[in-house]
């Protein structure tokens, strides 16, 4: 919730205008999709001029980052909280997808397919930054798993992407493959491809995160 404390009513009623098209705009994005994201639509929903609505965001863009932010920062406090309560890494990955299935039109506008001509301010990219540096964590605190492989070599010539994590880079490489393979396995079961299937799609990512653990 916004803290409006020591804020004038103008202030405060340009925050409320601004939350509801945010709430119409994440109703948009779960119907028609974030590439059919309209500015002059959600105005229409809220009973007001497009250029009306343009007063409170720029921009289509301009929306669409903030609800980036959004879901990028409700995610990282998702996996800082349970790293916190104690989560392992097995933990962080059910975390995320308890996350995910809670909102996949959230996980889509972050993970999916990229939107044409937009690109996505750096501070989001430094977000996701904070989610890698409690994955690495967990990662470090895992027996070591073997000799390096050529990824993990790779990896260490290009480490920007885990900030300023000093974990060596089989643990990064750990991390990594970890990351990308649990979403491989959510976006396929939010995507609705597992359906008819006749299995429970949360035994086949427990079972995947299992088998990422014994790497």
């Amino acid at each position: 919730m916004t803290d409006t404390a020591g804020t004038s009513p103008r202030e405060r009623y340009r925050a409320q205008v601004r939350s509801e098209i945010k709430q119409h705009a994440w109703g948009q994005l779960a119907t028609t999709g974030v590439a059919a994201l309209s500015l002059n639509a959600i105005a229409k929903q809220l009973g007001m001029s497009g250029p009306a609505l343009y007063r409170y965001y720029a921009s289509r863009d301009d929306l669409l980052t903030e609800l980036i932010r959004e879901a990028y920062r409700s995610l990282a406090d998702s996996i800082k909280a349970a790293a916190a309560a104690g989560a392992d890494l097995a933990g962080l990955a059910h975390a995320f997808r308890d996350w995910a299935l809670a909102d996949p039109q959230r996980y889509f506008l972050i993970y999916g397919t990229p939107v044409p001509g937009y690109e996505a301010p750096r501070d989001t990219a430094e977000i996701s930054t904070e989610i890698m540096a409690v994955l690495i964590g967990a990662s470090a605190a895992l027996p070591a798993d073997g000799p390096a492989t050529p990824l993990d070599a790779e990896i260490e010539k290009h480490r920007d992407w885990a900030g300023e994590h000093p974990a060596p880079a089989a643990v990064l490489g750990r991390a990594l493959s970890f990351w990308t393979r649990i979403h491989g396995v959510l976006s396929l079961e939010l995507a609705g491809h597992f359906a008819g299937m006749g299995f429970d799609p949360a035994l086949l990512f427990a079972d995947e995160v299992e088998r990422l653990l014994v790497r």
